[in-house]
C-alpha cells in the first residue's frame, strides 16, 4: 500500500486516516504471465493499480487479430475504462505480459471513494486529463506520422518499455508487421 500512497500523494496529500479510508477499498491480486484480468466479452471487475510487472490491453477484431491498445507498468492504472464506467461487458482483454501484482479497485470502491475523499475525486480527474491527454497524442502521431517516427517516439517516452516487450507485441502496439519493425534497432 506504500506505492499506492506515494503515487496519489505526487497529486494529493493524504492524512494517515484518509488514507487508511482509501485503502480498504483496494485488493491485491498477483497473476500469472499470460494469465487474463479482464477477458473481451465478460463484465469488467475492477481498475488495476499495477504495483509490479506489465500488462497488454488488446482489442481483437472479428478477424482474429490482436490490436494492442496500450501497456501499463509500474504505477500505472488500467482496464477497459468504458466498460467498467458503464458497467458493461468488456470489448478488449487486458493480459498479463510479466507475472505482475496489482491492486484491484471495484466501480463501487470507486464510487464510495470518490463521494467520501474530494482529494481523490481531483486526484482521478488528474489521472483521466493524463489518460486523454496521451491517447489523443498517440492518436495524432498514429494520423500524421510514419512508423519510424512512431517508433521513435515510443523509444524516447518509454525506454523501459522497449526492453521489457517482444517485437511482436511492439509491433502490434505500433499498428505494424514486425517485419516492419525488425527494421528499426532495438
Amino acid at each position: 500500500m506504500d506505492q499506492l500512497r506515494t503515487h496519489i500523494e505526487k497529486i494529493v496529500p493524504l492524512s494517515d486516516e484518509e488514507f487508511n479510508s482509501i485503502s480498504s477499498f483496494f485488493t491485491y491480486k498477483k497473476y500469472k504471465k499470460h494469465q487474463f484480468l479482464i477477458q473481451q466479452g465478460e463484465v469488467v471487475p475492477s481498475n488495476y493499480f499495477v504495483l509490479k510487472g506489465l500488462l497488454k490491453l488488446v482489442y481483437t477484431d472479428e478477424g482474429g487479430k490482436e490490436h494492442i491498445v496500450g501497456f501499463a507498468m509500474e504505477d500505472w492504472w488500467e482496464t477497459d475504462f468504458p466498460a467498467y464506467y458503464q458497467s458493461k461487458k468488456a470489448t478488449m482483454s487486458l493480459e498479463c505480459v510479466e507475472d505482475t501484482e496489482v491492486l484491484c479497485l471495484s466501480l463501487d470502491g470507486y464510487r464510495k471513494i470518490v463521494r467520501n475523499h474530494s482529494k481523490m475525486e481531483h486526484f482521478f480527474l488528474e489521472k483521466a486529463y493524463m489518460g486523454f491527454i496521451a491517447a489523443q497524442q498517440r492518436i495524432i502521431s498514429t494520423m500524421t506520422t510514419g512508423i519510424k517516427e512512431r517508433y521513435e517516439q515510443l523509444l524516447e517516452k518509454y525506454p523501459s518499455l522497449i526492453q521489457r516487450v517482444p517485437k511482436s507485441l511492439l509491433a502490434a502496439y505500433l499498428g505494424v508487421s514486425r517485419e516492419t519493425l525488425s527494421r528499426f534497432p532495438l
